[in-house]
Formats: C-alpha cells, sequence, structure tokens
C-alpha cells in the first residue's frame, strides 16, 4: 500500500514507517488560525476536514491520502503549538500537575472509502521538575507540537495515569487507521 501523508509532522511519518506503510509525504497550505472553535472535539475536526480539503483543491486522489490535527487541552482551553519559549512554558506549566487531554482526528480518503476517526487520549501528569523544564524549554523539542507537549518525550516521566492510545496523543492513531488500510488494499 502507498499512501500520502499530508501533513508535515516527523512524528506521524514515524508511526507510519513503524507500521510499514509506504508513504510519500506533502505539506499542507491550512491556515488553522482561521478557524473560530473553541470547542476542541469541533476544532480538530475542522481542522483536519480543512486540510483534506486543501489537498484535494490542488491533487488529485491518484492514491490515498491521510490527514490528521491534533490538540491539547487543559482546563478546557485548546493548548496551540507555542509561538515562542515563553509562550511553550505557560502551556507546559498549565498542563503540570493537571488532567490533560489530546484529540487527534484523522482523515483517509481513498477512490474506494474515507475514514474519519476523533479519538482522545487523557494523560494526568505529576507537577513538572522545573529546572528539567527549563532544560526542555532551551532545546527545540517543544517546537511544532500542539500543547508543546511530548508524551513520548519531556512528559513520559510526569505521567501518572493514561486512558487511551499513546499513537493518538501522538498525532495519528495508528490501531484505528490499519484496518481501514488493509480493507482498502484488498479492494484494489
Amino acid at each position: 500500500m502507498r499512501l500520502i501523508l499530508a501533513s508535515k509532522s516527523p512524528t506521524r511519518a514515524k508511526i507510519l514507517k513503524r507500521h510499514a506503510i509506504g508513504f510519500s509525504q506533502v505539506s499542507i497550505d491550512f491556515d488553522e488560525d482561521s478557524l473560530g472553535y473553541s470547542n476542541p472535539k469541533d476544532f480538530v475536526y475542522h481542522a483536519t476536514k480543512g486540510k483534506i480539503g486543501a489537498y484535494l483543491s490542488k491533487h488529485n486522489l491518484d492514491f490515498p491520502v491521510l490527514c490528521a490535527d491534533t490538540v491539547v487541552c487543559a482546563d478546557d482551553l485548546i493548548l496551540r503549538k507555542a509561538k515562542d519559549k515563553e509562550d511553550a512554558k505557560e502551556i507546559l506549566l498549565r498542563q503540570s500537575g493537571n488532567s490533560v487531554s489530546i484529540l487527534t482526528c484523522m482523515i483517509y480518503k481513498s477512490k474506494k472509502m474515507e475514514f474519519i476517526d476523533l479519538s482522545t487520549t487523557k494523560y494526568l501528569f505529576k507537577p513538572f521538575d522545573m529546572d528539567k523544564l527549563e532544560a526542555y524549554l532551551d532545546g527545540d523539542e517543544w517546537k511544532g507540537k500542539a500543547g508543546a507537549c511530548m508524551v513520548e518525550g519531556f512528559c513520559k516521566k510526569y505521567i501518572k495515569e493514561v486512558i487511551g492510545l499513546q499513537s493518538t496523543a501522538m498525532g495519528l492513531s495508528i490501531e484505528r487507521l490499519m484496518p481501514f488500510i488493509e480493507l482498502d488494499d484488498v479492494f484494489k
């Protein structure tokens, strides 16, 4: 199976590689900031719909296409990608010692089918060590990440409880996607 990953996310690319899914990666030009949704489910769904719409407005559906978007929420607020180091610190402090939800919406579309999934993984974090937080902020790993959060990196050692799939929190619910990719491959 070969598909188009319409996302510049290196984490989503790693997930597909780990599952031996052949793909080409293309960046999509879609302005998420133009969306006026404050509800996390509405926001992530419409961002993903907007991304796939942007892709399809410029490309044929020669190969199946996969688009996704992820948001991090704490205290009923969407924690977007940090604009700078100070914004990242504020976003991460909101998550420290708190319950955090990470929502990922993905759309897989081929000539034969369309699969839409919106999944949530919830984390309860212990309070972050401030010195380690500052060291994390001095690096680049938080850049471009929803909520400046890396549950597979910095935040991992602070996880007190998790409900849901780690892949959802990483930006691609691969366990939910695989049966549809396999089914699509059968019907080729």
